[in-house]
């Protein structure tokens, strides 16, 4: 089931065209993208669309043309008037608001002493909706989970943008906690996961989790370990240096890890010069690849850690 974005977090015009939208299609929204002085567009599980004032699929020269003061307001109606309030969501290039949706920015990058201090003109902004789907692993949960011992494999799943991996993730969580009955600690940098706002969960994600909200991932996953003793951790998006040392102090550690990256598929993670060391030293016994093949969250295969194929 598909959750929308809270209307206070879209401009007034801009939610309109959506609710069009909605009533004549009825499709599941992945992306709404603005762009100053490009057409509206909507990504929808079927596909990319311009979108006109009156929520029909038009070509770009008849859809409705995104402003800078469409802009302006849409980033005062997302911050709530503080923009400086969110300053380190900035530089990172992305706030995210209740129910999990992360909204991307992109505009002029500032530099201070070498470093993103955060971005102004913004002329780009994405609102990508996050889809809870409780269930989507059921099917496949004995594949990284072996009853006879009581133990979850250290999983890497794997797959372009867009493509189910934090959905997987997500339900992956929820059953560990709620059906299997292990504690799980979830590092949620963009608070996509959990869905956290005013310090409540917005996704199902079962009574055994712990999250550690809007924390860099190699750092939460250590406080994690040292403070909520968990038998799994759960993080999202991994790829840079700190990540790859934190997941194998967990893993000696005696804690299961189940992580999501993006790659097209396992080659993709034993070229890789970070993640190939996973592979080579066997730290993943399970490697799942997602696609968009038959519909967003198509499961192309299921590998152990020598890579063979399970299904």
């Amino acid at each position: 089931m598909q959750k929308n974005i809270n209307n206070k977090f879209l401009t007034i015009k801009i939610n309109l065209i959506i609710k069009k939208f909605d009533k004549k299609y009825n499709e599941k929204i992945l992306e709404i993208r603005l762009r100053i002085k490009q057409a509206l567009e909507i990504i929808t599980y079927k596909g990319k669309y311009f979108i006109d004032n009156e929520g029909y699929k038009v070509i770009a020269q008849k859809a409705y043309y995104i402003s800078k003061d469409d802009i302006k307001k849409s980033l005062l109606v997302l911050t709530q008037n503080s923009i400086y309030a969110l300053e380190r969501q900035f530089k990172e290039g992305f706030i995210t608001i209740p129910g999990g949706h992360r909204v991307g920015i992109a505009g002029k990058v500032v530099i201070e002493n070498g470093r993103i201090k955060t971005q102004k003109d913004i002329n780009s902004i994405n609102f990508r909706i996050s889809n809870e789907i409780p269930g989507i692993a059921n099917k496949i949960i004995n594949n990284i989970y072996d009853k006879k011992i009581d133990y979850i494999y250290n999983t890497l799943i794997i797959s372009p943008p867009l493509c189910g991996k934090t959905t997987l993730l997500r339900d992956f969580i929820r059953i560990i906690s709620s059906d299997i009955g292990k504690k799980i600690a979830v590092v949620d940098e963009r608070s996509e996961i959990a869905g956290i706002y005013n310090g409540i969960p917005g996704n199902k994600i079962g009574p055994r989790t712990d999250i550690l909200d809007n924390c860099p991932k190699a750092k939460g996953m250590i406080m994690l370990i040292r403070s909520m003793s968990p038998e799994v951790i759960a993080v999202d998006e991994i790829g840079k240096d700190e990540d790859i040392k934190a997941i194998k102090e967990a893993v000696y550690s005696g804690v299961s890890v189940l992580a999501t990256v993006h790659g097209k598929d396992l080659k993709s993670i034993k070229v890789n010069q970070k993640l190939k060391e996973f592979y080579l030293e066997k730290i993943f016994k399970r490697y799942i690849t997602l696609s968009k093949r038959n519909g967003v969250g198509t499961i192309e295969n299921i590998y152990n850690e020598r890579g063979d194929g399970l299904i």
